[in-house]
């Protein structure tokens, strides 16, 4: 795989993860309407508009390389989705959450590797 192919791999996987954390503000209650769902239109267009640059480039990827090289970037998503809401959203992570992130994590190196 191209040093080029690659990094796009990368960024995608960065346009998910921000695109997830932008769903997930758009649906956050705020203010005198804590505990009922109210959209916020302008996080849920920016979620809307990463997951567009994810789903185009992916295509573009898909269409010059095998799947079985590219796809485990995409099992990366959920253990960086998980560090990201922790992270910036300041969701807990138990000590579980962990071990499994490198679980996770070694089970994706086990996999490019083969």
């Amino acid at each position: 795989m191209k040093p080029l192919w690659i990094f796009l791999c990368c960024l995608i996987q960065i346009f998910m993860v921000v695109g997830q954390l932008f769903f997930k503000r758009a649906m956050t209650p705020k203010g005198e309407h804590a505990g009922k769902t109210s959209i916020r239109w302008g996080w849920l267009a920016l979620g809307m508009f990463f997951y567009s640059l994810w789903f185009f480039i992916w295509l573009g990827i898909l269409g010059d390389n095998d799947l079985s090289q590219v796809f485990p970037f995409e099992g990366l998503n959920s253990a960086v989705i998980v560090i990201a809401a922790w992270w910036f959203l300041n969701e807990k992570l138990p000590a579980r959450g962990w071990i499994g992130i490198a679980l996770i994590s070694a089970g994706i190196v086990l996999v490019s590797r083969s």
